[in-house]
């Protein structure tokens, strides 16, 4: 089981929407590096107060990405946790619309790089346990020159355009069986008329010597000071919308050598407030050393 856990407890920074850090640590030195390819799509909206058939001015919408993840381990309880994607949004306007507004169908770019460092600050040792209780905090800011205020257009938008401050506590359970779950709550403060929002995740999975599973639940809350779309307040500026969310999904993970590995999931939103209803899936090339 610590082979694994060295290798690829990584996977939820990979996967959109998951917490930017997990709950694992990597020993002084180790570390890992992930190149992933993930896409998602949908012709659903949560609004307020119903959800919608078909994504106002764009019918559907796909998001693909390639993102570079890498942890490593500074000290077997201190480690850092960089990630960039490189992000395309399409939509699917009819050309009428395209040319009356003067809209595209497409943005895509750089979006943010995410530098997060995570601290092991006490472990508990029961006879076949363990728990470990973790701080981690970071900061995200654009670096790509991607625009975020085209009203209508900003749907296809690749981001907010904002920097952002995360700080999660976490706490992980494994027992020697190879079971564990971890569980983790933060609080993200939000630049650019960004709500901020209160962050959550539950995590249970499977690490065995030659293979990783787990299932998650996600959720984010965003502060009432948020507008929703087509609301009161709302003025087209799509940034300043109150986003909620509970996604479900499952990550998997296969090493063919000590230091490499391929990982792969899958991920739905369940319900939301001021977004699509996406349905992804993800999958990745994973080096360690």
């Amino acid at each position: 089981m610590k082979t694994v856990i060295g290798l690829c407890l990584l996977l939820s920074s990979v996967c959109i929407a998951q917490s930017p850090v997990n709950g694992f640590m990597k020993k002084s030195g180790e570390g890992s590096v992930v190149l992933s390819y993930s896409k998602e799509s949908y012709s659903k909206v949560f609004l307020v107060p119903n959800e919608i058939n078909g994504v106002p001015t764009f019918n559907d919408v796909i998001i693909s990405s390639v993102s570079f993840f890498g942890e490593v381990g500074v000290s077997d309880n201190f480690n850092v946790v960089l990630n960039v994607p490189y992000i395309r949004a399409e939509g699917n306007a009819s050309d009428a619309v395209l040319a009356n507004n003067g809209f595209e169908n497409e943005r895509k770019g750089v979006q943010d790089l995410k530098v997060y460092a995570k601290y092991r600050f006490h472990t508990i040792n029961f006879e076949k346990s363990t728990l470990d209780f973790i701080g981690a905090a970071g900061i995200e800011t654009p670096i790509g020159n991607y625009n975020a205020d085209e009203d209508l257009q900003s749907i296809i938008a690749i981001g907010n355009q904002a920097t952002t401050y995360n700080a999660f506590g976490i706490a992980t359970f494994k027992l020697q069986s190879g079971f564990f779950t971890t569980g983790q709550l933060g609080y993200s403060v939000r630049s650019n008329e960004v709500p901020n929002a209160l962050l959550s995740e539950l995590k249970i999975g499977y690490a065995a010597s030659k293979f990783y599973v787990d299932a998650f639940v996600a959720n984010q809350l965003s502060d009432d000071s948020g507008v929703d779309i087509l609301g009161e307040g709302f003025t087209g500026f799509f940034p300043a919308t109150r986003v909620n969310y509970t996604r479900i999904g499952v990550n998997a993970f296969y090493p063919f050598t000590k230091e490499i590995g391929v990982t792969a999931g899958t991920n739905a939103y369940i319900s939301g407030r001021n977004l699509g209803k996406a349905t992804g899936f993800y999958g990745g090339l994973v080096y360690s050393f």
